[in-house]
C-alpha cells in the first residue's frame, strides 16, 4: 500500500506532467502563429526597393512626387550632388524607420492593454490590424496608400511582444527557456523562407502590379493566422491573474517609451551601484550596435538593387543565403557558447562585422559580396544573443521581466532611428563611404562593451 508520502509526490509528478502538456500545446500555438506572422511579414523584404522605383514612376503627381520635390530642394540647400537614383533608398529609410517607431510605440501599450484584457484577445486584435494592412497593400496603386498601409502595420505590430508576455505567463522556468528558443527558431524559419516566397509571387502578377499576388499571399496568411489564434491559442492570463485596472499599466507604458527611463534602467530596483552602471553601459552598447546594424541591414537590398541590378529573385536568394548561415549558426555554434564567454564572443562578432561591412560596401563583384554577406550573417547570429544573455544575468527574479524589456525597448529604439540614418547617409555620400563610415563605427560598441564589468570579469 502506497504511503501519504508517496501519494502526494506521485499527484504533484501528475500534476506537473499535465502541466507540462498544457505549455506544450501553448508553445506549439505561439511558434505557428509567429511563424505564419513572420512569413507574411518577410514577403515584402526583397520587393522594396522594386516597389519604391514603380512608385517613382507613376506617382510624381501624388505624394512620393511632392516628397521628391522637397528632397530635391534639400540636396542643392546642401550642396548635394545629384542623387535622384538613390532617392528611393531615402525613402526606403524613412518607411522602414517609420514602422518600427510605431511598433515601439505601440507594442507596449498593446501589452498594457492585455494585462488588463488578456493575451488572446489582443493578440487578435493585432492579427486584425495585421490584415487590414496587407489588405490595403493589395490596392496600394499610389504610394500614398502603401503609406498608409505600412503606417497599419506598424500600429498592429505587438504580436511578437505579445508572444513574449504568453511564455512568460507559464509557470514552468523549463517551458519559459523553450518559448525563448520557440521564438527565435520561427524568426529563423520566417526571414529564411518568406523573402523567396515574396520574390516568387512576384513573378506571377503583371508587370503593372507586381506586388498584388505577394501582397494577396500576405493577406491570405495573416487571415489564416486570425483564425488560428481564435481557436488554437489558449489564454494564457486567467483572469484572477489580470491587473485591476489599466493605470499601472498604461504608467509602464509610458515609461518603456521615455529614452531617458530607458538608458537608465531606472525601473530596475535592489541593484548595487556598480551593477547598475554596468546594466546601463551594457544597455547603450546593445542601443549602438543595434543603431548602426539595423541601418546598414536594412539599405542591402537597396545596395544590390543599384549596384547588380538585383532582381526580386536575386534578392529572395540573397536572403536565403543569409538565413541558411544564421540558422547554422545559431543551431551549432551560438548554441555551444559556453556561460560566461558572451562578451568575449559578441566583441569578436562585432569586429567581424567591421571588415564585412567594408567588402559588402565596396564589392564590385558578386563573390566579394557574399564573402562580406557571409561574415556578415555569421557575426550578425552571434552578437544579439550574447548580448541578451549578458543583460538577463542583472536584477533578481523578480525583476528579470523588468530589465528584459527595457533591452527589447532599447533595441525597437535604436532600429527606429538606425534605418533612415544610414539610408540618409547613402542618399547623401553613396554606397561605399555609407558602409565604410557605419562599418568604422562599430568599433564604438566593441569599446563599450571592453568597459562592461561581468561576473567573469570580477572573479579573472
Amino acid at each position: 500500500m502506497a504511503t501519504k508520502q508517496e501519494r502526494s509526490k506521485s499527484a504533484s509528478q501528475d500534476v506537473e506532467e499535465g502541466g507540462d502538456k498544457s505549455d506544450s500545446r501553448v508553445l506549439l500555438a505561439v511558434f505557428v502563429l509567429l511563424l505564419v506572422d513572420l512569413l507574411a511579414f518577410t514577403v515584402i523584404l526583397p520587393l522594396m526597393p522594386s516597389l519604391l522605383d514603380y512608385y517613382g514612376q507613376v506617382d510624381q503627381g501624388g505624394l512620393y512626387g511632392a516628397i521628391q520635390e522637397y528632397v530635391d530642394w534639400f540636396a542643392v540647400t546642401l550642396g548635394i550632388p545629384q542623387t535622384r537614383r538613390f532617392n528611393a533608398v531615402l525613402f526606403g529609410g524613412i518607411l522602414g524607420s517609420l514602422f518600427s517607431l510605431l511598433q515601439f510605440l505601440s507594442s507596449p501599450l498593446i501589452g498594457a492593454l492585455s494585462d488588463v484584457y488578456g493575451r488572446k484577445p489582443l493578440m487578435l486584435l493585432s492579427a486584425v490590424g495585421i490584415a487590414c494592412s496587407y489588405g490595403v497593400w493589395t490596392v496600394s496603386y499610389t504610394f500614398g496608400v502603401f503609406v498608409l498601409a505600412r503606417v497599419l502595420g506598424g500600429i498592429s505590430k505587438g504580436n511578437v511582444s505579445l508572444a513574449t508576455a504568453v511564455v512568460a505567463d507559464l509557470k514552468s522556468a523549463k517551458s519559459k527557456g523553450h518559448g525563448m528558443a520557440v521564438i527565435g527558431i520561427a524568426f529563423s524559419l520566417g526571414f529564411l523562407i518568406g523573402p523567396s516566397i515574396g520574390a516568387w509571387f512576384s513573378r506571377m502578377s503583371d508587370e503593372g502590379h507586381f506586388f498584388s499576388t505577394p501582397a494577396l499571399f500576405a493577406l491570405a496568411l495573416s487571415l489564416c493566422n486570425i483564425m488560428f489564434i481564435a481557436f488554437f491559442l489558449p489564454e494564457t492570463l486567467p483572469e484572477g491573474r489580470r491587473a485591476k485596472s489599466i493605470g499601472n499599466g498604461l504608467s509602464e507604458a509610458s515609461f518603456l517609451v521615455n529614452p531617458s527611463s530607458l538608458f537608465s534602467f531606472s525601473a530596475v530596483k535592489n541593484l548595487t551601484k556598480i551593477e547598475l552602471e554596468s546594466l546601463q553601459s551594457l544597455g547603450a552598447t546593445y542601443f549602438v550596435y543595434l543603431f548602426l546594424f539595423s541601418g546598414l541591414e536594412y539599405t542591402l537590398t537597396f545596395l544590390t538593387h543599384n549596384k547588380f541590378q538585383y532582381t526580386s529573385m536575386q534578392q529572395g536568394r540573397m536572403f536565403l543565403y543569409m538565413g541558411l548561415i544564421m540558422l547554422v549558426t545559431q543551431g551549432g555554434y551560438s548554441r555551444r557558447i559556453s556561460p560566461g564567454t558572451e562578451k568575449k564572443i559578441a566583441s569578436r562578432g562585432m569586429a567581424i562585422l567591421v571588415p564585412s561591412f567594408l567588402l559588402i560596401g565596396a564589392a564590385e563583384s558578386t563573390l566579394l559580396f557574399y564573402i562580406g554577406l557571409g561574415l556578415f550573417s555569421f557575426a550578425s547570429a552571434t552578437v544579439v544573443p550574447c548580448l541578451t544573455a549578458m543583460t538577463s544575468s542583472y536584477g533578481g527574479t523578480d525583476q528579470k521581466g523588468t530589465v528584459m524589456g527595457i533591452l527589447r525597448s532599447l533595441g525597437a529604439l535604436a532600429r527606429a532611428l538606425g534605418p533612415v540614418a544610414a539610408s540618409t547617409v547613402y542618399w547623401g555620400l553613396g554606397a561605399l563611404p555609407c558602409y565604410a563610415i557605419g562599418g568604422l563605427l562599430l568599433i564604438i560598441p566593441v569599446m563599450m562593451l571592453a568597459k562592461v564589468q561581468t561576473a567573469t570579469d570580477k572573479t579573472e
